[in-house]
């Protein structure tokens, strides 16, 4: 618990929040035609707080008249790595400086458990939750977008595809793809949250048939399947989805062939969709485009926090 003023207190989300949660954050995307995911999944969400995670509200006011300011979940991702989500402000209390204090509560918490870095993830058009996130002590770290291939079991690389993991990261420690997105690429537990690519997610995933190289007198490129999962699409049907932790490459070929791998790959675990974490630059984007492969029409910011500063201590 955290008083922060006669009014509020920062606890751990209950149960019982739903119905003041859901309240505020039901609209808050409606303005660009897209629903917020809290409402939907509170209960699955906080049913997951535990050593590794935390979901955290600001609650004001006092028994029976009481009410939730705020909500934000941290979750500690590896050893060293956090992750902040959900950062939701009811417009009733906005302007009171409860992000900033939100945001600090849940870091100081990660701090505790040993990690030194926590980064949050910004749609590129929310410039609020971009000033937001800059307050509560996140420096800019990444942006990428999504590259989409349509699953196809005929897609034909022309190039060599292996799975030897050193040499994919022997290739990604030196890439400009790696330098741009710092190291970072979809985390394999936590959806919507990156984490660094390390050589034993690689070998994991060679040994588990997911992992995508492209070889031509060296290698030029790898990715490798993070997940694949279902989820409903505007008709409400239930669609599966692969999911790629990164795609990253050494040029147009190479390209052209990492992609035509994941094609055909996401075609063999029955996915109707796909989705591929990509640089931001018009390099990455534009030898997509040239690949004929579908890219989103927006990138994505990542912020990163130094939780050594004394602010999270």
């Amino acid at each position: 618990m955290d008083v922060i003023a006669d009014q509020y207190e920062i606890r751990q989300a209950r149960p019982d929040d739903e119905d003041a949660v859901v309240e505020f954050t039901e609209d808050t995307w409606s303005d660009r035609g897209s629903s917020d995911y809290i409402p939907r999944i509170f209960q699955e969400w906080i049913a997951g707080d535990g050593d590794d995670q935390r979901t955290f509200v600001v609650e004001a006011g006092d028994g029976d008249d009481s009410d939730i300011a705020a909500i934000l979940q941290a979750v500690v991702l590896t050893d060293h790595e956090a992750w902040a989500q959900g950062m939701r402000v009811n417009p009733d209390y906005r302007g009171e400086g409860l992000s900033t204090r939100i945001n600090d509560a849940a870091l100081r918490w990660a701090r505790e458990r040993g990690a030194t870095v926590a980064r949050n993830m910004v749609f590129s058009w929310n410039v609020a939750g971009l000033g937001g996130s800059r307050a509560a002590g996140f420096d800019p770290c990444t942006e990428f977008r999504w590259a989409m291939p349509t699953p196809d079991s005929d897609a034909e690389p022309e190039l060599v595809i292996g799975d030897e993991a050193d040499a994919a990261w022997a290739f990604w420690s030196a890439s400009d793809a790696r330098t741009d997105l710092k190291g970072v690429a979809l985390d394999s537990d936590e959806s919507w949250a990156v984490s660094e690519v390390t050589r034993e997610k690689l070998r994991d995933a060679a040994d588990e048939n997911r992992l995508f190289v492209v070889a031509d007198d060296g290698t030029r490129g790898f990715s490798y399947r993070n997940r694949t999962y279902d989820r409903p699409n505007d008709e409400g049907d239930e669609e599966t989805w692969a999911e790629y932790a990164v795609g990253a490459w050494a040029d147009l070929d190479a390209c052209r062939s990492l992609f035509a791998a994941i094609a055909r790959d996401a075609a063999s675990v029955g996915a109707e969709k796909t989705r591929v974490l990509i640089p931001e630059s018009a390099r990455w984007v534009s030898d997509v485009a040239a690949s004929r492969v579908n890219v989103s029409d927006e990138p994505d910011f990542v912020m990163a926090a130094d939780l050594t500063r004394a602010r999270f201590e």
